[in-house]
């Protein structure tokens, strides 16, 4: 019997309005009040995630942001891993010729550049505001708070975007996960964490729930390990080839409610 789920969010658990349906809303209180806990895993930052959490009413459950490199239990931060200040500052270096646009994000801060089509649109998909300001700024402001970046998306025009991918590859392909979801963004995570590593995580030490009770749900490259991992990783029908390959079930789209309709099917609540 499955005791636990956790759910990736962007084409995974939201409608074709980037929202939650009904059904899924419905779905998920009813998991409360079975005693099975819901967590939101995501590339996300946490304030992109909590308004979801509410609507769903499981703000009181933990959350897992920036594919694992942050994850929050009871407000408080249990594990935080970070891609280095030396490495921001090196890419921030290469950068100066390709000028391609660095998101900034260290749990709830979220710095841009310039208000451009990429700042509206990460608001459009978020729905969190981002704080202006240059990227040396940003830098030197957290290297005297000793903090670290989260998460980085560096987005742009394909070839410069290649540039950076070869020039990131090159230099620390052993310190971060590079995901290129689309040809205009790349996602850059410290290499340490994955989504399965937090979820172990939280497993071990909030839940004590092995991972053979969990059950997982995904659509992307950043989920293979976890749904790989966990004792029913469930693929939803839009999801990458890859994740579709290696997935013990998969269900609808994420757009057509696929993963309420598996809770449902599978847990009879």
């Amino acid at each position: 019997m499955f005791k636990i789920i956790f759910s990736d969010i962007d084409g995974t658990l939201l409608n074709a309005e980037r929202d939650l349906s009904e059904y899924t809303i419905e779905t998920i209180r009813k998991l409360s009040k079975a005693d099975i806990p819901f967590i939101l895993i995501s590339s996300r930052m946490p304030a992109a995630m909590r308004h979801l959490q509410k609507k769903m009413d499981i703000e009181h459950l933990p959350i897992i942001s920036y594919n694992g490199g942050l994850i929050i239990v009871d407000g408080k931060v249990v594990s935080s891993t970070e891609i280095p200040i030396e490495i921001l500052t090196e890419l921030h270096k290469f950068n100066e010729h390709q000028n391609v646009h660095l998101s900034l994000f260290h749990n709830d801060e979220w710095y841009v550049p310039r208000d451009d089509f990429w700042t509206q649109r990460e608001i459009n998909n978020t729905r969190v505001q981002p704080e202006f300001e240059s990227n040396q700024n940003v830098i030197n402001k957290w290297r005297k708070e000793s903090k670290g970046a989260h998460k980085i998306m560096a987005m742009g025009e394909e070839e410069k975007i290649d540039a950076i991918m070869t020039f990131l590859l090159q230099n620390f392909k052993d310190e971060l996960h590079l995901y290129r979801s689309k040809p205009t963004y790349i996602e850059i995570a410290p290499k340490a964490i994955s989504k399965l590593t937090a979820v172990q995580h939280l497993l071990d030490n909030h839940f004590r729930i092995p991972l053979s009770q969990s059950m997982a749900f995904g659509d992307n490259y950043n989920d293979v390990e976890m749904i790989r991992g966990v004792g029913m990783g469930i693929a939803v029908g839009n999801a990458k080839p890859e994740v579709l390959e290696i997935a013990h079930m998969v269900t609808t789209p994420g757009k057509e409610d696929g993963v309420a309709k598996s809770i449902m099917e599978l847990l009879k609540i």
